[in-house]
């Protein structure tokens, strides 16, 4: 789970998001939180990983698990 930001911030920026864009389509408020899990500073939410997975269309084991690459 040590790469879920980076697997955060590469199918964001594959879209083409801003931070700013990717709260307001999981429905945060503010894109703060977003920076600090894509950054590592702060771990991901359940409810978190579960609103990306949905988001993004992929499977919430494969943002979990270090192993396992975003495909493209």
């Amino acid at each position: 789970m040590q790469r879920f930001g980076e697997k955060l911030r590469t199918l964001r920026t594959r879209r083409g998001m801003t931070l700013r864009e990717l709260a307001a389509q999981l429905g945060y408020n503010a894109h703060v939180y977003l920076s600090l899990v894509e950054t590592g500073k702060k771990k991901p939410s359940l409810e978190l990983v579960m609103k990306v997975a949905k988001l993004f269309n992929i499977s919430a084991d494969r943002l979990l698990d270090d192993a396992l690459e975003v495909e493209e």
